[in-house]
């Protein structure tokens, strides 16, 4: 799976909106990214973030169409980003290999776009504690939250069994930030058990870049989470995660790059 490289179609995600809404702009910013090691292109036109403003399924669409186009033809991987089902069955129609629903295609509507997807169509599962296509600020209690995340996971594993979907087709997102709650215990508790999560679960994706939890630790504003982005990144793969998300690819692929080469040493 390797690294999932973030190119947010928006204008109010939180740690780029605006940058990438023209379509040229998106697409040789993406090729960077994946000239820098991204395995797969992860396109995204509503932001999650809690401030953001929804955005029409015909709108994503419209933002995503010229960017996926460009993408497929030259040859890179893509995955989009929505909970939209009418959204999910046009960018499979288009031939995106990855669909990632930060709702975990828990709607009746999502999981029939599934059931009808190429088998070659791959999915992620986020898990969220919160209800809508957005992070919330709710507060959760960071003593049940690895437990919630294991329930989230048993009954989407579940779900994508039942819908005829193989486990290989299927990755589960733990999910990270507001959409663990505000409590920056939360995350961290999940990525301190990501070993176990894994070994229970299968493949996971871990989504730390840029984080609010890395914000509330290390009191950086959003243009200075680099350096923690990198620690938390370097430890999710450490601990069993099968891909992780970024905004700066080459960096995490330097990291990684540093580490196994530091474990191969006699």
């Amino acid at each position: 799976m390797g690294i999932f490289g973030i190119v947010n179609l928006t204008r109010d995600s939180f740690s780029d909106g605006g940058r990438w809404l023209d379509p040229d702009a998106a697409v040789a910013h993406a090729l960077q990214l994946a000239a820098d090691g991204a395995d797969v292109i992860d396109l995204g036109a509503e932001s999650t973030h809690p401030d953001a403003a929804p955005v029409p399924a015909a709108e994503e669409i419209r933002r995503l169409l010229p960017v996926v186009a460009a993408l497929r033809r030259a040859g890179r991987a893509v995955s989009v980003d929505t909970c939209k089902p009418e959204v999910m069955a046009a960018m499979l129609a288009c031939g995106v290999q990855w669909l990632n629903d930060v709702r975990g295609f828990r709607s009746p509507a999502a999981m029939a776009v599934v059931r009808s997807a190429p088998a070659d169509a791959r999915f992620v599962a986020m898990c969220a504690r919160s209800d809508g296509p957005r992070a919330d600020r709710a507060a959760h209690d960071p003593a049940t939250v690895v437990d919630d995340v294991r329930a989230f996971f048993g009954e989407r594993t579940a779900a994508f069994a039942a819908a005829g979907v193989g486990r290989d087709r299927l990755v589960l997102d733990p999910g990270m930030g507001f959409f663990l709650g505000r409590d920056p215990a939360n995350s961290l508790r999940v990525l301190r058990h990501l070993a176990d999560l894994g070994r229970d679960f299968g493949p996971l994706l871990v989504s730390v870049s840029r984080k609010s939890f890395l914000g509330a630790v290390t009191g950086a504003a959003v243009a200075g989470r680099g350096p923690a982005t990198q620690a938390a990144g370097v430890w999710a793969p450490r601990a069993g995660a099968a891909g992780i998300r970024r905004h700066d690819v080459r960096a995490q692929r330097d990291a990684q790059a540093v580490e196994r080469a530091i474990a191969e040493q006699p």
